[in-house]
């Protein structure tokens, strides 16, 4: 099993930045993807960005590109968002998950286990 603790949420006005944390434990995630989705009231849950552990790749969805980064810190087990220039649709509940499979690492259906969810609100 695998444990995955997000912190970090908060209020931001429009153009603010916030830091988004996801500390792992339990198995090992070193071999893993692991990616941040979204989630917004009335809509479905979306990919954000992921990162495999193994090799650093990195992923992000269109929408948040050159605006969020992703980051691992291997000494710490955990992985990082950094979200820049943010904008009120950014306005969401974030997930952190882990993703054992090698494939689907931006589909949130390939992620076997997630974390609790942080809000981050961003007003205008």
């Amino acid at each position: 099993q695998v444990q995955l603790v997000e912190s970090g949420g908060g209020l931001v006005q429009a153009g603010g930045s916030l830091r988004l944390s996801c500390a792992a434990s339990g198995r090992t995630v070193r071999n893993y993807g692991m990616g941040w989705f979204r989630q917004a009231p009335g809509k479905e849950r979306e990919f954000v960005t992921a990162i495999r552990w193994s090799s650093g790749r990195t992923y992000y969805a269109d929408s948040v590109k050159g605006r969020f980064t992703i980051s691992l810190d291997n000494a710490k087990n955990t992985v990082y968002l950094q979200m820049n220039s943010l904008k009120p649709e950014d306005t969401a509940v974030y997930y952190c998950a882990a993703n054992p499979n090698q494939n689907g690492i931006m589909s949130w259906n390939f992620y076997d286990y997630w974390g609790q969810g942080t809000q981050v609100t961003v007003s205008s």
